[in-house]
């Protein structure tokens, strides 16, 4: 199994990483509707099987939800994955969220989440359809060693090969894709042909949509590795092979010929 070095630290991971967002569930600002916190436990426990060896996570994801339900998942296991977190989104009472970055709230933070280990690394969003950081970020970190964990690589699921209009206006009222611009119009049309070339591609390979999508972010020598979702144990099956898949230079040219002639 690949690991890879995280920046200048002494952390190897795997390329892929278990994304805990949606495992907040509903009822917050940035919440993905309802989910089964048990199907999440299934979910954490099949791609830590299958050899991802982090999870990455946050305060916020359901206003401390996820955090506890990853901890549910971790008892017991004998093999501990590395948890990622991070800061600067905090909530009030009411479940209204604020951001602070003022080094008086990032240290308590990061004495309440990190209290062992130093911070190593960026994560930003990435993805075929946000491809901001390369022109300056992604050289910025290669130069100063500092690894890249790039989230929403699948861009928040446009990307999986199982995204359609139908579902996305089946989508719960509290789920926050309903607001992005990337699920309306007139991205939407654009992204869900480029869900269609990344499945065609795959299909070459036996694999789905999900897994070329990844294999398009993690084709940067400057990604370390890319923070993947899942709501449940067959989700996991879908994109896990791309913990080894990697698109040849071909491939990589008709994504990229494709976001040329449709920006």
């Amino acid at each position: 199994m690949e690991r890879r070095r995280l920046g200048n630290s002494d952390l190897m991971i795997s390329p892929l990483g278990f994304g805990s967002w949606a495992s907040g569930g509903g009822g917050w600002a940035f919440g993905w509707g309802p989910q089964d916190d048990a199907e999440t436990v299934a979910a954490i426990h099949r791609a830590l099987d299958l050899g991802i060896n982090w999870i990455d996570t946050a305060p916020v994801y359901g206003l401390g939800h996820a955090e506890e339900v990853v901890g549910r998942a971790l008892r017991g296991r004998t093999e501990r994955p590395l948890v990622f977190t991070k800061c600067s989104m905090l909530w009030r009472e009411d479940g209204t969220i604020h951001r602070s970055l003022k080094a008086a709230s990032v240290r308590a933070e990061v004495e309440a989440s990190q209290a062992i280990a130093p911070v190593t690394s960026l994560q930003p969003p990435y993805s075929a359809l946000r491809r901001g950081i390369e022109a300056e970020v992604m050289p910025h970190c290669a130069a100063h060693g500092i690894g890249i964990l790039a989230y929403s690589p699948m861009q928040a699921g446009l990307l999986t090969g199982g995204m359609t209009r139908a579902r996305i206006a089946a989508l719960p009222p509290d789920d926050w894709r309903r607001r992005t611009p990337e699920f309306q119009e007139p991205k939407l049309t654009r992204n869900l042909a480029l869900q269609d070339l990344m499945g065609r591609i795959g299909a070459r390979h036996g694999h789905a949509a999900a897994v070329v999508a990844l294999a398009y972010v993690l084709r940067r020598p400057e990604v370390t590795g890319a923070i993947v979702g899942a709501r449940s144990a067959a989700q996991v099956e879908g994109w896990i092979a791309a913990l080894d898949f990697r698109l040849d230079p071909g491939e990589v040219a008709e994504i990229e010929t494709f976001l040329a002639e449709h920006p």
